[in-house]
């Protein structure tokens, strides 16, 4: 089936549509474009490349998709966004390309949910199965995992990092790096305790649910400093694949983590001491 361009619409003869591709109204899309088969780009909605857009996404009215990144250093070299399938980018949201200093690409993975007025800024990396709540902000070089929710309005700072099953509550200014499988909520943003909810819905076992509670609870509240309760986390639950990620996340940190619980001063965390 060939793709379906409406008669307002502007696609550039440089441009690649799948078997599919419907193309509303006024929509834009511009030279080295390759849109996978299914794909559906709103009433002017704008898609720029270079960029590479997988099947079936649905790109709503007036979300701006693949522009050049806002960053002052850019200077028109030829960067690239690169989104996986099944995404949905609704009204006035936008993903931008890479920088050169920043490896030239900006990454989108398969079945995320980006509501309006969110942004991915260039030379992020996002996972599978996100979502991004209305207003949802990453800066520049951020890197979100798999299963991650981000609320409204709340924002990552440039080269911070979201763990896997994370959940980060509304209006956070997320400065460190977020924990994966934790809910971290808050201006000056703390710790919540484990994403069960989250986790059970996506299909975790219970037992591994359990296991990386007690793991958290270890991390988080045995008063121990990050590289003692790192080395007792790896005694106590090595083999656990979920509890190893969250090691190697903690030991990998280069700003530091969020340790912080409610109610207290947000601790600075960090890799191990």
């Amino acid at each position: 089936m060939k793709a379906a361009i409406h008669p307002t619409a502007v696609v550039d003869p440089g441009a690649e549509l799948g078997a599919g591709v419907v193309v509303g109204p006024h929509a834009v899309v511009g030279a080295d474009v390759a849109i996978g088969e299914g794909t559906q780009v709103g009433a002017a909605a704008h898609v720029q490349g270079p960029a590479t857009i997988g099947a079936r996404n649905r790109i709503f009215p007036h979300a701006c998709i693949g522009f050049e990144p806002q960053d002052l250093k850019y200077a028109g070299e030829p960067t690239r966004l690169v989104v996986g399938d099944d995404n949905q980018f609704r009204e006035f949201s936008t993903v931008h390309r890479g920088t050169v200093k920043g490896g030239g690409v900006t990454v989108v993975g398969s079945g995320g949910l980006f509501m309006a007025y969110s942004h991915v800024a260039h030379d992020c990396r996002v996972g599978d199965r996100v979502i991004f709540a209305n207003g949802a902000t990453l800066a520049g070089h951020a890197e979100v995992g798999d299963d991650v929710t981000i609320s409204a309005f709340s924002s990552v700072h440039q080269f911070c990092r979201v763990g896997r099953h994370a959940y980060v509550g509304g209006y956070s200014v997320i400065v460190q790096d977020a924990l994966p499988f934790v809910k971290t909520v808050g201006v000056k943003p703390a710790c919540y305790g484990l994403n069960r909810i989250g986790l059970e819905r996506k299909g975790v076992p219970a037992e591994t649910i359990e296991r990386l509670d007690r793991a958290l609870r270890l991390l988080l509240r045995s008063g121990l400093n990050t590289r003692h309760a790192l080395e007792r986390l790896r005694a106590e639950y090595g083999g656990v694949p979920e509890v190893e990620y969250l090691v190697a996340f903690v030991e990998s940190a280069r700003r530091g983590v969020i340790k912080g619980l409610p109610g207290r001063r947000s601790a600075r965390g960090g890799a191990p001491e």
